[in-house]
């Protein structure tokens, strides 16, 4: 049963050959078989997810089933979940049961997913490499001496791992798409504004989307079918007509023009990534591709343009974590500015604190024009950019990551050699644009590598339609990682 697709268990669970309570029990059980050793999870409810379980089966029996009813789906631990603990991988928030589902959330239960259970992640989603959990760090399926990437790398390893079927995840700065190139699976940033982020816990507001994480691209056109849609109760959803973003699956490739950033492909990238990305492009060409060269010139600037941004977002966003209203306080203090300041002091790790300091420190007077202003125009410009070669192109290709996985601890101590494993997924961001990674290849330790395609504004069908071509016509998709496959 793990070894099937979100479409092939759906399929068998419409054709009533399985049962969702049957195929959540086997996922459950490599959970508590496999979760020490990869460390994905943070909370299970078993109970609870049998009852969803139990509830999908019932709805499937009256034929108002649909694709997704009765599959476990991981819920990385950034969406509050009613009655489950929500961390956001934080001593912070610890001890918070949400009393609310995300928006996301609501629009799973509804049609029928089940909540398998909350992954790990990197705090607050502040990280590339899910070491900076509270709960500990995850391990990739691959080598377990290695990061699965972040901040959404507990959903990947699940994935990848066989644990799951399918998984949701966030992406800030490649939150989605670099976990995916690194654990080999597919990840999907949708454009800004088409997932709620009502209930999805704030890291920087401008940047943050929700998106799917899975093993193929049809899977996560289920996904998004489900996901996607507007919501009142936040004022940067996108009020816009149903889509069924699996509408161009079956379209042929042909014709499509492929953009390649000189940028993309200059000296910065291993050159395993870059073997694996230039055979994925020659591959598209035998699919009747054509592709042109673009330019993104001002993409060198889109690391200190985010590092300066996000940070003074999440100041903003998490000045709420006070030990007053809800989640973790310090248990001594002497009066209240105290109680703020060891709260903070204690409930937050060191990398979620030096982008605090960081956020302050751009928007404090003085400050605020030399560096936010002067970094919000900049934004402009990369947005610019891929506006400009949008006109020569239908989607942009190249390298999700600048390496595959790297060693646990390798670069924990040095911040700029971490957020440069971003510089490629992070304009897309910037710029509001859908961004995806599908798997490409592998290098000579048997790490995989990432391909990642990048639409305009609502392309997301036309690039899952693409990718899907590309992944009949390889098997990187299939591959498992050595001890998930029993």
């Amino acid at each position: 049963m793990h070894k099937a697709t979100i479409k092939e268990l759906s399929a068998r669970l419409a054709a009533r050959k399985l049962s969702s309570v049957e195929l959540t029990r086997h996922f459950l059980s490599r959970i508590k078989a496999l979760n020490q050793k990869y460390n994905c999870f943070i909370t299970l409810d078993e109970e609870a997810s049998l009852g969803q379980a139990e509830a999908a089966d019932r709805l499937r029996a009256t034929g108002r089933g649909q694709a997704l009813t009765g599959i476990p789906i991981a819920q990385k631990d950034i969406f509050c979940s009613r009655g489950w603990l929500t961390t956001c991988g934080s001593k912070m928030l610890s001890n918070f049961v949400s009393p609310y589902d995300a928006h996301v959330v609501e629009r799973l239960n509804a049609a029928g997913a089940v909540n398998l259970g909350k992954t790990n992640m990197d705090e607050f989603a502040m990280g590339s490499s899910s070491e900076t959990s509270y709960y500990g760090p995850v391990r990739n399926p691959w080598d377990v001496a290695t990061v699965p990437g972040g901040s959404s790398g507990g959903s990947a390893a699940a994935v990848a791992a066989r644990l799951a079927p399918g998984a949701i995840g966030t992406d800030t700065g490649g939150s989605i798409r670099q976990p995916a190139a690194l654990s080999g699976i597919c990840g999907l940033k949708p454009t800004y504004g088409v997932v709620s982020r009502y209930g999805m816990i704030a890291f920087a507001s401008s940047l943050d989307q929700g998106g799917p994480m899975a093993r193929t691209a049809e899977d996560l056109a289920l996904l998004m079918n489900v996901m996607a849609g507007f919501d009142a109760r936040d004022s940067t959803s996108l009020e816009r007509g149903r889509e069924d973003y699996a509408r161009e699956i079956g379209r042929q490739a042909r014709g499509l023009k492929i953009g390649l950033p000189r940028e993309f492909f200059a000296e910065g990238a291993a050159p395993a990534v870059m073997k694996a990305v230039e055979a994925a492009v020659a591959e598209f060409g035998k699919l009747g591709c054509e592709t042109v060269d673009v330019s993104l010139p001002n993409m060198r600037l889109s690391v200190p343009v985010y590092y300066v941004l996000a940070p003074a977002e999440a100041s903003s966003n998490l000045a709420r974590y006070d030990g007053v209203r809800y989640g973790f306080r310090a248990p001594e203090y002497a009066d209240l500015p105290d109680l703020y300041r060891k709260t903070r002091s204690q409930g937050f790790g060191w990398e979620v604190k030096r982008r605090i300091l960081i956020g302050t420190y751009v928007l404090s007077h003085g400050y605020y024009d030399a560096y936010y202003i002067q970094a919000q125009r900049v934004r402009r410009l990369i947005a610019r950019d891929f506006a400009e070669a949008f006109k020569r192109c239908d989607v942009i290709a190249g390298p999700t990551s600048p390496t595959t996985a790297f060693r646990l601890g390798e670069k924990m101590d040095d911040p700029v050699r971490m957020y440069l494993n971003d510089i490629y997924t992070i304009p897309a961001n910037l710029a509001g644009l859908p961004g995806m990674s599908i798997p490409c290849g592998f290098d000579a330790a048997g790490l995989p590598v990432g391909l990642q395609i990048v639409g305009n504004y609502f392309a997301e069908a036309r690039m899952l339609g693409l990718a899907h071509q590309y992944q009949l016509a390889t098997d990187w998709h299939r591959r498992i990682p050595p001890g998930c496959d029993a």
